[in-house]
């Protein structure tokens, strides 16, 4: 991505961001906008938790009984599902499923003028095209959030409880929940929402900026695709180690 394409993304964000006390005349756009993003992805989310919960399990449960402590399994449900699967699954699905999709919507929009018929009509683009899928967004995020996160808990209890018959359900428990504070889930959830408001913008960005037809449409997708997939890893790394590397919250001396 280029230094001013980069600008350019900061400014837009900025305008997006003035622009949202303005779309209270549009509340029903909102909120149609949040059941769109929850039937659209809602279910891909929660599909791909529940999996990787289960990945989780089977790879936990392996190495920790290489060392005699395959009753402490649930250790990487606990750490990874919060502090690596869950914001990040979540911002990856929310790049390849919503991010893409917006490009593609607005792109279209763009192209065939309707963008700059709304401006004629007195409509603000930003506000009714952008702010309120970014409001619809921050509505529907923490809601798939909390569905998903306790589908990958479920995810890794069916298969080291049930399938591997690795731990009893109490220890399984046990050791979770050790390794599991309020104030995780809290920032787990806002760093999810974070990450899915970048994502939200680096696509309307691409889509309200798209030019050249068709073609364009679809190369300004795949750059939002690279540019969101990146900063999705990149950011959820950065924020992830500056909170949890100097804030372990592991139990190790209990």
């Amino acid at each position: 991505m280029k230094l001013a394409n980069m600008v350019d993304m900061i400014r837009f964000s900025a305008q997006v961001f003035a622009a949202v006390p303005r779309t209270w005349k549009f509340s029903s756009e909102i909120f149609r906008q949040a059941g769109i993003l929850i039937l659209s992805s809602g279910f891909i989310i929660c599909f791909m938790q529940l999996l990787v919960g289960g990945v989780f399990a089977v790879q936990g449960y392996y190495i920790m009984r290489q060392f005699g402590a395959g009753g402490y399994m649930s250790v990487f449900t606990a750490l990874g599902g919060l502090r690596l699967s869950g914001p990040e699954m979540s911002g990856w699905i929310l790049a390849a499923k919503v991010g893409c999709g917006l490009v593609a919507e607005l792109g279209s929009a763009r192209i065939s003028e309707e963008i700059d018929a709304l401006e004629v009509m007195g409509v603000e683009p930003k506000a009714y095209l952008v702010a309120t899928r970014l409001l619809a967004a921050l509505i529907a995020m923490p809601f798939l959030y909390a569905i998903g996160i306790w589908l990958f808990y479920f995810g890794s209890w069916a298969m080291v409880v049930h399938v591997l018959h690795g731990v009893s359900e109490g220890g399984f428990l046990t050791v979770l929940w050790s390794f599991t504070s309020p104030l995780d889930l809290l920032f787990s959830m806002l760093l999810s929402i974070v990450l899915g408001v970048v994502v939200i913008l680096v696509g309307c960005y691409y889509g309200f900026t798209a030019s050249g037809g068709p073609v364009g449409v679809g190369q300004n997708t795949a750059k939002s695709m690279v540019v969101n997939m990146v900063l999705v890893s990149v950011l959820g790394l950065a924020i992830e180690q500056a909170f949890w590397g100097g804030f372990g919250n592991n139990p190790i001396a209990n």
